[in-house]
């Protein structure tokens, strides 16, 4: 059992999954941020250029 657990405790192979899950989530809210940022961004004009049409 103590050869089971010590082995357990040294695996990281879980660790490596996590790492990619974090950032990939990261990744994902700095997309999201960019895309709203750009989408006001790009309505501000359009209803700028409606406005002077």
């Amino acid at each position: 059992m103590k050869t089971f657990l010590a082995r357990f405790l040294k695996d990281e192979s879980g660790a490596t999954a996590i790492e990619y899950g974090l950032i990939a989530s990261l990744i994902g809210v700095a997309v999201i941020a960019v895309t709203r940022n750009l989408g006001t961004k790009l309505s501000a004009t359009f209803n700028n250029v409606q406005g002077n049409l």
